[in-house]
């Protein structure tokens, strides 16, 4: 696991990719973004009320944050699931599917949670953003899904 920090280099990845510009069965990497800001905000699960309400705000936010960023989901989800949740939600942004975990570890977001007293390993609802030079620009800890595209604008400047 690495210790993110602001102004050191985000760790690299290339994962499956759906929605937004990105066709099924496309794989993205921190390398193909290279000049852009991005905007990777992990969650937890697809089609969940946190989740959906998280996801709903940045649509629904979009003519303000495309012009500024990148932006993709990140769960450990399927890409098949992604691609019902983007078209149920009508998502304008892409989803990238970690099901072998790499991403979410790799940034610290892969963590111990608990509900009703049961201890499990899940997905930290937080926001990296990254320079076009690929350096951590914001790290948004436990965010909150009502909250989350404010915080994201306020950081994107």
């Amino acid at each position: 696991m690495t210790s993110l920090q602001i102004g050191k280099p985000a760790p690299a990845f290339k994962a499956p990719v759906v929605g937004g510009n990105y066709n099924t069965g496309a794989i993205v990497s921190l390398a193909d973004l290279k000049g852009q800001t991005v905007v990777l905000y992990f969650y937890p699960k697809d089609n969940t009320p946190g989740c959906t309400v998280q996801a709903c705000a940045l649509r629904d936010g979009w003519k303000r944050i495309q012009k500024k960023a990148a932006v993709f989901g990140v769960s450990v989800d399927s890409s098949s699931s992604h691609a019902s949740f983007i078209k149920k939600q009508s998502l304008p942004f892409p989803l990238i599917s970690d099901e072998t975990k790499e991403i979410v570890q790799s940034y610290g977001m892969w963590v111990e949670k608990s509900m009703y007293g049961k201890r499990y390993m899940g997905t930290e609802r937080s926001t990296v953003i990254i320079s076009p030079d690929g350096k951590v620009l914001a790290i948004l800890n436990k965010v909150k899904p009502a909250e989350h595209l404010d915080l994201v604008l306020q950081a994107l400047g």
